[in-house]
């Protein structure tokens, strides 16, 4: 399944990216981020690998990110592993003007076993996850620049 996505934050590109690039503000923007731990390489370059725990509900979730593109502020590529799912992101930053910058993810998932049952019935699920993190960023960004 692929797909794309954008969303206008009212923020310039470059404190966007500053935002965007620091792996301690995702905590404040990723709904149940409970850890980010680097495994391998250089934190937040390109062939870095990072453990991801989530918890959703009573849910835990694992997944192993991989760093596969940086070239910022044009965009930012990782791949996410977790249990029978495989996402590949391309996220991308455009300025529209002085104090707005347009973000827009591309998206392509591969699935097995039973995530693959869902992701057929379901596909929308996805879908919203994607809008609810890219609003859930856009609202973190635009808070803390008024701050």
């Amino acid at each position: 399944m692929k797909y794309t996505m954008d969303i206008v934050v009212d923020v310039g590109l470059e404190k966007l990216i500053q935002l965007f690039d620091n792996t301690d503000n995702m905590y404040e923007w990723m709904d149940g981020l409970q850890s980010f731990e680097a495994l391998e390489g250089t934190p937040g370059e390109v062939g870095a690998k990072s453990k991801m725990k989530f918890l959703s509900g009573k849910r835990e979730l694992e997944m192993i990110e991989t760093i596969t593109e940086k070239n910022l502020p044009e965009v930012f590529s990782a791949s996410y592993e977790a249990k029978g799912v495989f996402n590949i992101v391309s996220n991308h930053f455009v300025a529209t003007g002085e104090n707005q910058t347009r973000y827009i993810t591309d998206q392509e998932f591969q699935f097995t076993g039973f995530i693959k049952l869902m992701a057929m019935f379901m596909p929308g699920m996805f879908k919203k996850q994607t809008r609810q993190h890219m609003q859930a960023f856009k609202t973190f960004a635009e808070a803390k620049i008024q701050s």
